[in-house]
């Protein structure tokens, strides 16, 4: 199920996660060396990140030199900007794969599509079955089933029936649950026409503030494409996201 290669993108995120909230922490600002303690990261590499993240806009740095959160959008209009936050980085991705491209992130139990990015030329998956309840047929799906903790995935399982929408449909718990843990050490997951026959999905996870999700692709079946290139275009833009997503918000 998984795609079995290095994971690179996502710990660097995580690093970033991290010191975003150090800073946020601390209403008048902080120095690095304190922001690095408090994330528990090295010096040189908290340094490095506070640079990004400035540059980005995502922090500011004061005349003294502590940094403070930057200008980004925050607040209750996040969600009305949520699309504006994530469709360029989708659309990119559309592009960069000629393929469909969507996000989605689980919320108050439920793995919920936030944002499909296709074309003419790169058409979505027909989604005939509501997404909420095919989460274990989806690379989308599964990725977030992954990332869950295990009594949080144990919950949702209780709740949805694994309903055998394909051939290739794995629809025993048990089965799920190990897929899952077998692909874990690698950064994508995959559905081969476990969905929907004729279309396989790649996805890889995204995390927003305390929340995660997956960012993925479709294709046809019978089109050549290579992982590795898919991968590596997934977490580059699974990056992009999770920080347009967290320190956006």
């Amino acid at each position: 199920m998984g795609d079995r290669a290095g994971h690179t993108q996502i710990p660097s995120v995580q690093r970033a996660f991290r010191l975003m909230e150090a800073v946020a922490a601390h209403d008048g600002g902080a120095p690095a060396n304190e922001l690095a303690r408090r994330a528990e990261l090295a010096p040189d590499t908290a340094l490095e990140l506070l640079r990004d993240l400035t540059r980005d806009g995502y922090l500011r740095r004061l005349d003294d030199g502590s940094f403070v959160l930057g200008d980004m959008p925050h607040g209750d209009h996040f969600a009305h900007d949520l699309a504006g936050l994530v469709r360029p980085a989708l659309a990119s991705l559309r592009d960069d794969l000629s393929a469909a491209a969507y996000l989605t992130f689980y919320e108050d139990g439920e793995i919920r599509i936030a944002e499909i990015v296709d074309s003419p030329q790169t058409p979505r998956v027909d989604l005939w079955v509501g997404f909420q309840d095919a989460g274990h047929a989806t690379a989308l799906g599964k990725c977030v089933l992954r990332e869950l903790d295990d009594e949080a995935r144990v919950e949702y399982l209780t709740r949805h029936t694994l309903a055998d929408l394909t051939p290739r449909t794995v629809t025993h718990r048990e089965e799920l649950i190990r897929q899952l843990e077998s692909s874990r050490p690698a950064p994508a997951v995959m559905d081969r026409e476990e969905y929907d026959l004729g279309t396989v999905c790649i996805a890889v996870p995204v995390y927003g503030g305390g929340t995660v999700g997956s960012l993925g692709v479709s294709f046809r079946a019978d089109r050549m494409y290579r992982t590795s290139r898919v991968r590596q275009s997934l977490l580059a833009s699974a990056d992009r996201v999770s920080r347009d997503v967290t320190f956006g918000a």
